[in-house]
């Protein structure tokens, strides 16, 4: 391999990548993942000497796959990477080129693993967050945020002030695909948020982030990540606690109490109903009054805050 034919490859991919920033707006890290599987079939690609997509075939495409399987990429990692491969080809074919030796092609299947939950004990344990100090303050608002309205990290980190409305106990939120979805905030929550916006200016914010870092800039992704891991060791809850364990024990906390998967859908931001309903495969018993009902932290009829 010279540079010149590296170099190629990694025209074609950033040109793919670009597409995917602006023209469907994705996420910064399925961009990440894109880029990470793409340069990886690239570089299969150049050792055996195909310096060009058009020159890749289906049996070039099986062997990358199976060396891959081969390396411990599970099921879903590889259907990923060839969706991404997929995707690539798909988008070089608007370009003029019809190749698409990834067409058809399945990636080996793994044993499905269910979502990990916290049961209501244990998500009482972590919620109980003493102190009065600033960081307590923050982090109880961010803990019963995470469980009170099912959210991703990332809907999390990018939410601002103006996406709160306390009074009517709603939050919007930016999810894949940059599609919004109002939901509701549960009575617990809404007390978490008013007391952390009461000391939250002492930090100088920097922009209109709702959780901030002490030097007052937007808390970032692995910050909270890092928080949610000490909070679980400190409060006795016998697992490593991640922010999407949360989203999984509020989906099924809230399947569990209301049986309606449609609402937990909707909650979720699922946009394939079949997504939502690994839930179901869990041992279980529209929206708004959905989650009234199920939520065991709502009680948001009597318990509304006033003001921002």
């Amino acid at each position: 391999m010279n540079k010149k034919e590296g170099d190629h490859w990694q025209q074609l991919i950033n040109e793919f990548l670009h597409y995917l920033e602006t023209a469907r707006q994705l996420s910064s890290h399925t961009l990440s993942n894109y880029r990470r599987d793409l340069e990886k079939f690239s570089a299969y690609c150049l050792q055996k000497n195909i310096t060009d997509p058009t020159q890749a075939h289906s049996a070039d495409v099986r062997q990358w796959v199976a060396q891959l399987h081969r390396g411990g990429l599970a099921g879903p990692s590889l259907q990923r990477a060839l969706s991404a491969l997929r995707s690539f080809y798909k988008y070089r074919s608007r370009q003029g080129e019809k190749n698409n030796p990834a067409l058809g092609i399945q990636a080996p299947k793994s044993a499905k693993k269910l979502p990990k939950a916290l049961d209501a004990d244990n998500m009482q344990q972590l919620l109980s967050i003493e102190g009065d100090d600033w960081l307590s303050i923050r982090d109880r608002a961010i803990l019963e945020l995470f469980y009170s309205s099912g959210l991703r990290l990332s809907e999390l980190v990018d939410l601002n002030i103006q996406d709160i409305d306390l009074p009517q106990a709603l939050i919007t939120v930016t999810g894949k695909g940059r599609k919004t979805r109002t939901l509701p905030i549960g009575s617990f929550a809404v007390k978490a948020i008013k007391d952390w916006l009461s000391v939250r200016e002492e930090v100088n914010p920097a922009d209109g982030a709702v959780f901030l870092s002490k030097q007052g800039r937007r808390l970032g992704q692995r910050s909270i990540q890092l928080r949610l891991k000490k909070y679980s060791l400190q409060q006795g809850v016998n697992q490593s606690v991640h922010p999407h364990m949360l989203r999984h024990s509020f989906a099924s906390h809230m399947l569990e109490s209301s049986g309606d998967l449609r609402a937990v859908q909707e909650l979720l931001g699922h946009a394939n109903i079949s997504t939502t309903q690994v839930y179901t495969h869990l041992d279980f018993q529209h929206l708004a009054k959905v989650y009234d009902k199920a939520h065991p932290r709502a009680n948001r009829k009597t318990d509304k805050a006033k003001d921002l």
